[in-house]
Order: structure tokens, then C-alpha cells, then sequence
């Protein structure tokens, strides 16, 4: 049985949590913070050396005003809030992405607990922030060529993701199949999984049930 060291997760079906029971989408963000939370602490406790959490992509930006509003609000109060949980816990912070096209007070947040988490070697909790996985692709393949020689290694290592475990699994909640531009290169051998279950609604149980699921798959990296 194959155990997975890096899983990440497109949190997807806020929007549909909350219009289910007729509530402001704003809530649905609020309890997806909630999953957020638990999913993370499971996360540690299952023994994975990474988690990536699709929080915010670089197309998010058209989304209403109010709404981006409120999704930067609940990552500010999300960090605040649980700093000192990461710190307690051994858990590295990383962001990929360009997270510093954000507002400045979340930057500073952010290198804040960046900072404040470089030392920890337990989990690592990458959140992708302002990320798109071909403006990642564009950027690295950018890097390298100005290194020399562009290779399979050498826009990997220039990838934002460069140092962590490979990608083992991907899980997309909501019913919806597809990929929407993340981490396409680090996916190119992930299993994945395509579950129906809204992301508010998403436990550490569903999180057991995936590594459970992965741990039966046979991987054959294009081999027999």
C-alpha cells in the first residue's frame, strides 16, 4: 500500500453550500474557513508532509467586489487567528502564487507568518494565493531560460512549489471535473479524485477516505 506525502485539494462549492440553504455566499466562506480548519488539523495529525489548498486563483479576481472583499477578509482573520496554532504545531506556512499583488497590509501578514513558520518541519501548508498554474509554468520556464539550459529539472526547480514532496493526490470537491489551472504541472502523475460532497461540508473523514482510496491505487508512472 502506497502512503500519500503530499495531497492537494481544490475547495470547491461555497457558493452552492450556501445557496442550498438560501444564506448569503459570504457564509458558504465562512464555513469553508471552518473545513479549512479541521481539514488542515487532520492534515498533521494523518501524518502528511503537505497540504495545498487552492484558496485563491489569479481568475477569482472577477468575482464581485464585495466578494473578493470577503474572501481577503476571512484569509486575513484565517492567519491571524491560527499563527500561533502553526507555530505550536510545527506546521510550515508557504504560498505560491503571486501573493504579493495583494493589499499591503496582507502581505505583510503574510511575510509575517511566512517568517515566523520557515523553521518548522512538520506539515507544510501551502496556500495558493493570486496563483494560476500557467502564469507558475510562464514564470519558471522565464527563470530557468535566463539560467541557461530550459529542462524538465530546471523549470521544476524554479517552480513555486520547488522543494516540496511530489504531488501524490488531488481531490476536487463539488461534483465538478476539472483541473482550473492549478498545479497542471505537478499533477502530471497525481491520482486524482472528483468527489461530490461541497467543500463546507468536507471532514477529516472525507480527507481518510481519499488517503485510504490512494493507498489501494496502483501507480505505473507510464510503465507496466
Amino acid at each position: 500500500m502506497t502512503k500519500a506525502r503530499h495531497v492537494a485539494i481544490i475547495m470547491d462549492g461555497n457558493g452552492r453550500w450556501a445557496k442550498k440553504r438560501h444564506l448569503p455566499r459570504a457564509v458558504g466562506h465562512q464555513r469553508g474557513v471552518e473545513a479549512v480548519r479541521e481539514v488542515v488539523r487532520a492534515a498533521r495529525s494523518m501524518g502528511l508532509e503537505a497540504l495545498t489548498l487552492y484558496a485563491f486563483s489569479t481568475e477569482n479576481w472577477r468575482r464581485s467586489e464585495d466578494e473578493v472583499s470577503t474572501l481577503m477578509g476571512l484569509l486575513k482573520r484565517y492567519i491571524q487567528s491560527d499563527l500561533e496554532e502553526f507555530i505550536a504545531n510545527n506546521v510550515r506556512l508557504r504560498v505560491i502564487g503571486e501573493y504579493r499583488a495583494l493589499a499591503g497590509d496582507i502581505v505583510e501578514l503574510l511575510d509575517d507568518a511566512l517568517a515566523r513558520t520557515a523553521h518548522n518541519h512538520g506539515t507544510t501548508l501551502a496556500v495558493a494565493l493570486n496563483y494560476g498554474a500557467q502564469d507558475e509554468i510562464a514564470r519558471a520556464a522565464a527563470r530557468a531560460a535566463a539560467q541557461g539550459a530550459v529542462t524538465v529539472e530546471s523549470i521544476e526547480a524554479e517552480l513555486d512549489t520547488a522543494g516540496m514532496p511530489p504531488l501524490d493526490l488531488l481531490i476536487r470537491t463539488s461534483g465538478e471535473v476539472r483541473l482550473s489551472n492549478f498545479l497542471l504541472w505537478q499533477a502530471a502523475y497525481a491520482e486524482m479524485m472528483f468527489v461530490d460532497t461541497l467543500w463546507p461540508d468536507f471532514t477529516p473523514a472525507h480527507l481518510e477516505a481519499a488517503l485510504e482510496e490512494f493507498a489501494k491505487r496502483e501507480r505505473r508512472y507510464g510503465g507496466r
